[in-house]
This record gives C-alpha cells, sequence and structure tokens, in this order.
C-alpha cells in the first residue's frame, strides 16, 4: 500500500483547519480549561474592621468552613465609595463595628460543592475573577430569573452588613465569604480596574436607563450634566458610549472638568466663574450654541445645584436626578416655572436592579474600546493597612476614587 502523498497530507490539513474555523463560528469551539487558583489557602485572614468613628482596626480572623453554598474569594481590590465615607464620619446605619467594602473584587480560592453558575447563568470555577451585588434574602420580587424587577437599594449588600461570626463581611479584607442566596458575577474577562469601578458604574447604567424611559433621551440630544466627580464623569462616559454628541460638564473644578472632556464632554462651564444663576444659565446655553439642554443628570448630591438645575433645560426637556443617596436636605424650587410651564420630565434614579449591574460589564468593555480613560477615575491607591488614611483623602476630595488593593 503506497503511503500518502503531500498533496493528500496537505488537503487532509486543510479540511481540519475549515472544520474546526467553522466549528468556531457555530459556537462549538474546545471549552478552555478552567483556571485555577494561586497559592495555598491561609487560616486566617486581616479585615479592616470600623471599631469607632474615623478609625480601622486591622483586625484577625479565623476563615471559617465554608458551606455547600458558599465561596471564599482573595480580594484584590475594593473602592472607596461614598457611603463608605459617611459610615466612617458618622456612621448614620449604625453598623460600627463593621468591615466596609462594597466595591470589590477578587478569586474564587474555595467552593461548596453547590455552586456551579454565577447570577447570570454562566460558569464559576476556582481561580475565577467576581464580583457581587446583593443578597437576596427572602424576598420574592428579587431572583437570579428576573433580573429587572426590583431595585437593590433596600437589600443587604457585602460592606453593609452588620457583624457576626464570620466577621469575614466585607470587601476591606483579605478574604471575603460569600454565602447562599447572594448574587455573584464572573468577570474574568475584565482587568483589575475595571472590575472595581464595576459597583460605581451600574449606578450610572441605571440613572441613563431611567432616563431613557422618558423618551427624550436621544443620539442628538444636548446633554448637561452637573457635578463631575466619579458620578458625573461615569455618567458622560455612558453617554459617549451610547454615540451622544453634545454634552456640556458642569462643576467648580477646572482639573475635573479637563477630565470630563477626556471622558467624552463636549464643552465645560465652571459655576465659579459666573455670578448668579442667570449668568450660568447664559453660560450653559452659549455651551449648546445658544439652545437649553435637551436633558440633564444632577449628580451633586446638592439642594442649591438641585434647585438650579432645571434653569438649565428647555420646554419639554428632561431631568435625571440621582445625586442624593441620602438625605441632602430640601431644595427649593418654583413648581409653576420650574416643573409645569416647560413641561419638564422628572426621574428619580437610587442604585441599580441585577439587570443594570449585568449590563455594566458590556458598557466597560466598549468605553475601553472606544479609548475612554476609565482607570484614570482612579487617582488613588492604598494598602489595606493604610486605610485609615485612604478615608481621609477620600474625605477631603483630593481625587477622585481612592482604591484600596490587596499585592
Amino acid at each position: 500500500m503506497k503511503g500518502k502523498s503531500e498533496m493528500d497530507i496537505n488537503s487532509e490539513k486543510i479540511q481540519q483547519i475549515v472544520q474546526q474555523v467553522l466549528s468556531e463560528m457555530g459556537g462549538a469551539a474546545p471549552k478552555a480549561a478552567a483556571p485555577k487558583a494561586s497559592g495555598p489557602i491561609p487560616k486566617t485572614s486581616r479585615a479592616a474592621m470600623l471599631t469607632k468613628l474615623e478609625h480601622y482596626d486591622i483586625k484577625e480572623f479565623p476563615i471559617p468552613e465554608l458551606g455547600d453554598d458558599d465561596i471564599l474569594v482573595k480580594v484584590e481590590g475594593c473602592g472607596v465609595c461614598g457611603t463608605d465615607a459617611h459610615e466612617f464620619k458618622r456612621d448614620p446605619f449604625g453598623l460600627i463595628p463593621v468591615v466596609l467594602g462594597h466595591e470589590g473584587t477578587g478569586e474564587i480560592v474555595k467552593m461548596g460543592k453547590n455552586v456551579k453558575k454565577d447570577s447570570a447563568g454562566k460558569d464559576l470555577n476556582v481561580g475565577d475573577k467576581v464580583v457581587t451585588c446583593m443578597i437576596f434574602k427572602d424576598n420574592p420580587d428579587i431572583t437570579m430569573y428576573d433580573l429587572n424587577k426590583q431595585n437593590v437599594g433596600g437589600a443587604d449588600v457585602y460592606g453593609l452588613i452588620p457583624d457576626d461570626e464570620i466577621h469575614l463581611n466585607g470587601w476591606f479584607a483579605d478574604y471575603m465569604v460569600i454565602r447562599k442566596g447572594s448574587s455573584v458575577f464572573n468577570v474574568s474577562d475584565l482587568d483589575l480596574d475595571s472590575r472595581i469601578l464595576i459597583e460605581p458604574c451600574a449606578v450610572l447604567i441605571h440613572a441613563v436607563e431611567r432616563a431613557k424611559t422618558t423618551g427624550i433621551l436621544r443620539f442628538n440630544s444636548r446633554v448637561a450634566v452637573q457635578g463631575c466627580g466619579p458620578i458625573g464623569l461615569i455618567c458622560i462616559a455612558i453617554l459617549r458610549t451610547m454615540g451622544i454628541e453634545n454634552i456640556t460638564a458642569i462643576d467648580g473644578e477646572e482639573k475635573r472638568l479637563a477630565f470630563a472632556k477626556e471622558m467624552g464632554a463636549t464643552a465645560t462651564v465652571n459655576f465659579k466663574d459666573y455670578k448668579g444663576i442667570e449668568a450660568l444659565t447664559d453660560a450653559v446655553n452659549a455651551s449648546f450654541g445658544g439652545y437649553l439642554a435637551d436633558f440633564a443628570f444632577q449628580c451633586t448630591g446638592s439642594p442649591v445645584a438641585h434647585a438650579n438645575i432645571y434653569k438649565f433645560i428647555r420646554s419639554g426637556g428632561g431631568l435625571c436626578e440621582l445625586g442624593f443617596f441620602i438625605n441632602g436636605g430640601d431644595a427649593t424650587i418654583n413648581p409653576h416655572f420650574d416643573i409645569c410651564s416647560k413641561e419638564i420630565t422628572t426621574v428619580g434614579s437610587w442604585v441599580y436592579t441585577l439587570r443594570d449591574y449585568a449590563t455594566t460589564f458590556d458598557f466597560l468593555k466598549r468605553a475601553k474600546g472606544i479609548g475612554l480613560p476609565m482607570s484614570k477615575l482612579i487617582t488613588h491607591r492604598y494598602k489595606l493597612e493604610e486605610i485609615n488614611e485612604a478615608h481621609v483623602t477620600n474625605l477631603k476630595m483630593e481625587g477622585l476614587k481612592v482604591a484600596i488593593i490587596n499585592e
């Protein structure tokens, strides 16, 4: 029997390559090996516990035995949120002593035998990178199978739950225990900075989705964004990824306004340059070429800013108010001139739904794809043992997003 000719062999190779390409196009590509966790698991974990106002202690707690539905995560990083700052300064939720940190992410190092998939149906394995959103408890309106039903603002969140016998309940730690009934998402395809920004970005995804329900926010809308802290800057980035071209950022800090342009704003207005609301309104008007905004996002949490923003919006325009995550006081408006006679459509926005959380992952990929400098939002990085200094920096508003990074 004669052997195969070189032509026959090459033909077979070509057929194999074609079959492989067709298989991959049909979604049947060979499954990649599951990632593996790095390093042994210690018996104890450090955690930064807020033990009194404006003071964390680094404590050591035993890592508990996992239940069949639990996950042990090695923390890689966590952002410092404005909510953490309020708790650090005033303990408005009465949580002390508590391990805070809810903008966190890390790597699965151990799982209970019942854990197979994340809250979106994606496989979970040891070595995967994850984030959490909320703890379901017994609320029938919040399920993994109806991700868009309810705002999660009233649910429990890791980093904002009372201390208990496990202790490792927040992301300001070396390890955290994710328990049965919790939402968890596999985000292994995102880098660390993106994963740290998921939670605050989800707040803005929700706000923009709320704004879209008005039917006013469109590609060609003139949009004003008031407040260029992390929330306002992320708002601008999301609008830019949607294709909105005409965005004016309003703030009192030139550095933040300059960054707003990097994130996609086409014009900026420094309110400190103008005396009185009429002059400020004229400046916003001029930024849109002589027109008022079709839509506005109020991102400051300042009652004065809320009162002013109606003046920037055209008749028949829209407003999304998302700045008041806590009670910031009453705002004085004139309902006739500010709302009724202009027929302003207003929506409020607070926190997010699970659907918004999942949408955020795609937003972050899109933002990176069009070159928005999302990682530059994280301006300060501290070690866990430097957490008191990190919170002081955050309170001084010396940067944008402060993060705790575990090495």
